[in-house]
Order: structure tokens, then C-alpha cells, then sequence
């Protein structure tokens, strides 16, 4: 297995790489944002392991632009501990955020529970539909009335699966956690903002007949709206 560092930090970037060798890792490196995308290029790693600051270009455009084209697992490490520069980062398309200082330890533990969730053991059904709805999982699309709406992460298009196979049913907060992450992975924040970007792309559709529900307290519901139909003159 495969993990691209990228750290301007020289001295941090060399102990995580042998932390990550001695756990049987291939490794390469990059020191600036611009060499990390030609590097994730080139080497299709398996997991990328990003500073938030780097030079030429930040980690943050750096996770933007990988996660728009691939679902490889990115550990954000970051001096910034914000709640607000965690937010972000997740929001932007990283599994995990880890926040310096942290012991090797605890970087080997996050990246193996990282790399579990990312594997998914539950087939995958051919097409989903809800109404207009359409997912396709196989290539994490979905369509509305036909056309493309949207293309979805690996966790984005586990939590639509979910729903639209539970339509009009509220699904726990605990419950949806254990089907997108399996047990042991996840949280109440993560799903937060899952849901918040997968519900800003599937409502882009202003005559869809669906809303994905927040119940308070509870968790969440894909629910179908009926349309009411134009008056008929008499």
C-alpha cells in the first residue's frame, strides 16, 4: 500500500514517513502543494497524508482538487485547532483531521481506521430511484428527470444509498453513522457535514420532488414530496 506525504516541514515529513515504512507503507513525498498533485498523479497512492500550510499551494486546494477526481482517503495535519479550520477541512473533502502535536501512535491508529472505512463490504446495487431521483452507485452519479445533478464522494454516495433505500423512514443519527462508517468509525460532527454537502448538491434541482429531512434530536430522512397537481378548470 501506497501513501503520498506532503509537509514542508522536512524533519516532520521524515518521521512520519518512517513511522508509515515501519507499518509496511510504500512512501513518497512532496514538500509544496503544486509537486503534491504531480506526485498524487503520478503515483496513485492510496492514501494521502496533507499539511494545511504549504508553500506554491495549500493544503486546502490541494484536498479540493484530489477529492474532485478521486476517492483516495486524505488525513489533513494541521497546527491550526480551530473548530472552525476542522470544519473546513472536512467540509473540503477530508476523512480525518489531525491536529499537531500527535504521537505516532495515534497517526497510525487514525490512518487504519481511515483506511477500514474506506472499504466498503456491502454490495452495490445497480440504480437506485426515489421518484425523479436517480443514484448510480457503481459511478457515485446521481440524475434528476434524466439528466446529470451531481457526482458524489465514496461517503456521500454511502449515505444517499442509505436513504433512498429507507425513503420517508427517519433514520437515526447512530444508525446512518454505523452504515456509512461501519462501527467504530464516524461521528455526530462528520455526518453533520456530510449531509450538508450532499444535501447542497441533490437539491440543486429546484422541481425535485424530495428533500432530505433534518428531524431534530433524532437524524435524518430522504422524504418524497408529492406535487399538487394544477387545478382543473370546471
Amino acid at each position: 500500500m501506497k501513501a503520498l506525504i506532503v509537509d514542508d516541514d522536512l524533519a516532520l515529513s521524515d518521521i512520519v514517513s518512517f513511522t508509515l515504512r515501519r507499518e509496511h507503507f510504500e512512501v513518497c513525498v512532496a514538500h509544496d502543494g503544486l509537486n503534491a498533485l504531480e506526485v498524487w498523479e503520478r503515483e496513485n497512492p492510496d492514501l494521502v497524508i496533507l499539511d494545511w500550510n504549504l508553500p506554491k499551494l495549500n493544503g486546502l486546494e490541494v484536498c479540493r482538487r484530489i477529492r474532485a477526481n478521486s476517492e483516495v482517503p486524505i488525513l489533513i495535519l494541521s497546527a491550526r485547532d480551530e473548530e472552525d479550520d476542522i470544519v473546513t477541512g472536512l467540509k473540503e473533502g477530508a476523512d480525518d483531521y489531525i491536529v499537531k502535536p500527535f504521537s505516532p501512535r495515534q497517526l497510525v491508529a487514525r490512518i487504519q481506521a481511515v483506511l477500514r472505512r474506506s472499504k466498503n463490504p456491502n454490495p452495490v446495487p445497480e440504480r437506485l430511484t426515489v421518484g425523479e431521483l436517480v443514484l448510480d452507485p457503481l459511478r457515485s452519479e446521481v440524475y434528476v428527470e434524466g439528466n446529470l445533478l451531481a457526482h458524489l464522494t465514496r461517503h456521500e454516495n454511502q449515505l444517499l444509498q442509505t436513504l433512498m433505500l429507507n425513503k420517508d423512514m427517519v433514520l437515526s443519527t447512530d444508525v446512518l453513522i454505523d452504515y456509512v462508517w461501519g462501527q467504530g468509525g464516524g461521528d455526530r460532527f462528520m455526518l453533520k457535514q456530510l449531509v450538508y454537502r450532499l444535501r447542497k448538491k441533490i437539491e440543486k434541482a429546484p422541481s425535485a420532488a424530495f428533500q432530505l429531512e433534518t428531524i431534530p434530536a433524532v437524524g435524518y430522512s430522504l422524504i418524497t414530496v408529492r406535487k399538487s397537481k394544477p387545478e382543473t378548470k370546471k
